[in-house]
């Protein structure tokens, strides 16, 4: 029976690969509902037992056309905004799903691992890295920087004679960030046994970056003290506001007080293709491990980060997994005749990931697709796309700019006269951008102010969704304010 419906499904592929392709083509349409507007549907039609018998492809194929994917996400909307995740492109996606068919793991001696050290080599060229730094994928930024504090961990304690991956964090230590540093940084020290108290919050300027006279105090005082420092993490790209540290200075105190400098660039380091502000990426080169996202701005399926070293043997050094008999033993020590004789460049070593998809055949294609002046047209339009929020609501006698953009995210929000409670009518205003499903920003807090933050990075999201964002916002405020 197994081996019946096996060849079955075999058999069929094509046919329900077209009939998926055409229920999704109709899905990014976006002319379906919202998946709440009647969940009691999909809900009752997807609960149930667990089935004793299989019912075959065909019933299940039915059940994802009609309840999965009508109530999918509206992350993929080109006006949703608010965190900063979109939906693949469409190669995206179809070289994502040919990985997961024709090499479902990164090693041995395949194509899709060859194009691992192709698109990571690519990718860091396009992104201005220095050619010497090297990098491996993992599933997203919060793992993309715990291999990068990982690899910091292992460099100051063996500058003290210490190896942590084999004895252990045996000294209290530091890391050095903002408080508008992501979250990730925190839960990295957690999990790297530093300790989530360990991460120092240094000083912001008004603009929401890290202070570098704050930093250098601090570095100082904690020299004559028992910490070991492990890092400085400058964010190029904060994720409420957009805000890039000053690198450069940062870059040159870290090294004066021989200190690992990591640049969180998870968000925001692609937009150094944008002429207007490539400037303020001054002293990238000087970093010791840099982290970006192509599941980001580079319109990638979500699950792929990246973390770039200065040395990649540090991050073996880190977290090798030590030989195992089935792995290595399989290896052939003659000269590679087939995919199977060998696994390749060790990326299972250079990470926390043993099993892990070919993810830069992803990012291969998407570089290929549209070339680096692609990218930029779009990093651009993004950019410009919060600019042009701003200058609106500048121009707006009730809104009001909260903090100027320098990437794609604009700070800004809904002002009156007649409004006791600003962030409360803010929230209301937010809440029904998104009941109403069209114009879907997120909110932040700048200094006390709850703000509305609409973040572009969606490769299908386009100027005048940032025209309409803006009138939507009036026209619900404006209803508000009559209805008081």
């Amino acid at each position: 029976m197994s081996t019946f419906i096996e060849r079955a499904e075999c058999d069929s592929f094509p046919r329900y690969l077209k009939q998926l392709g055409t229920e999704l083509e109709r899905f990014l349409c976006f002319e379906h509902g919202d998946a709440m507007d009647k969940p009691e549907r999909w809900q009752k039609a997807l609960r149930g037992p667990l089935p004793e018998q299989g019912v075959g492809i065909g019933p299940v194929m039915d059940e994802i056309k009609r309840y999965l994917i009508p109530n999918g996400s509206k992350i993929s909307h080109p006006g949703f905004s608010s965190f900063i995740t979109t939906g693949p492109t469409t190669l995206g996606a179809l070289t994502s799903f040919t990985a997961s068919i024709a090499a479902p793991q990164r090693l041995g001696l395949t194509a899709f691992q060859f194009l691992e050290e192709q698109s990571l080599e690519w990718l860091g060229e396009m992104l201005s890295l220095p050619p010497y730094m090297k990098g491996i994928y993992s599933s997203g930024g919060s793992v993309a920087n715990l291999v990068a504090l990982g690899a910091a961990r292992q460099w100051a304690f063996e500058h003290i004679g210490i190896d942590p991956a084999r004895d252990g964090v045996l000294k209290p230590c530091r890391i050095y960030a903002t408080a508008s540093s992501h979250h990730t940084i925190h839960r990295s020290a957690a999990v790297l046994g530093l300790g989530r108290n360990a991460v120092v919050a240094i000083k912001e300027d008004c603009e929401g970056r890290m202070c570098a006279t704050d930093l250098q105090r601090q570095l100082t005082t904690d020299a004559s003290g028992p910490y070991l420092p492990i890092a400085v993490v400058a964010t190029a790209g904060t994720t409420s506001a957009g805000a890039i540290d000053p690198l450069r200075q940062l870059a040159n105190i870290a090294r004066a007080h021989k200190v690992w400098f990591h640049v969180d660039g998870a968000y925001g380091l692609p937009g150094i293709l944008d002429p207007r502000v490539t400037a303020l990426y001054d002293g990238l080169e000087l970093a010791d491990s840099v982290v970006v996202d192509p599941h980001k701005w580079l319109g990638a399926p979500i699950g792929i980060g990246t973390t770039f070293v200065r040395d990649r043997d540090i991050l073996q050094r880190a977290f090798t997994q030590g030989p195992a008999d089935y792995l290595e033993g399989t290896i052939s020590e003659t000269t590679a005749q087939s995919s199977l004789d060998g696994l390749g460049i060790p990326y299972a070593d250079f990470g926390v990931e043993l099993s892990s998809p070919p993810r830069g055949a992803v990012v291969w294609a998407l570089i290929k697709e549209i070339g680096k002046a692609g990218m930029r047209e779009r990093i651009c339009r993004h950019n410009a796309m919060a600019r042009l929020i701003a200058e609106r609501a500048r121009a707006h006698p009730d809104l009001e700019v909260l903090r100027e953009p320098t990437l794609s995210i604009c700070c800004f929000r809904y002002v009156s006269q007649n409004i006791t409670d600003l962030n409360a009518f803010n929230r209301s205003i937010h809440r029904q951008l998104l009941r109403n499903g069209e114009n879907m920003p997120s909110t932040t807090m700048i200094d006390s102010a709850l703000v509305i933050r609409p973040c572009f990075i969606g490769a299908r999201t386009l100027e005048y969704h940032a025209e309409e964002l803006v009138d939507e916002v009036i026209a619900i405020g404006d209803s508000l304010i009559q209805t008081r």
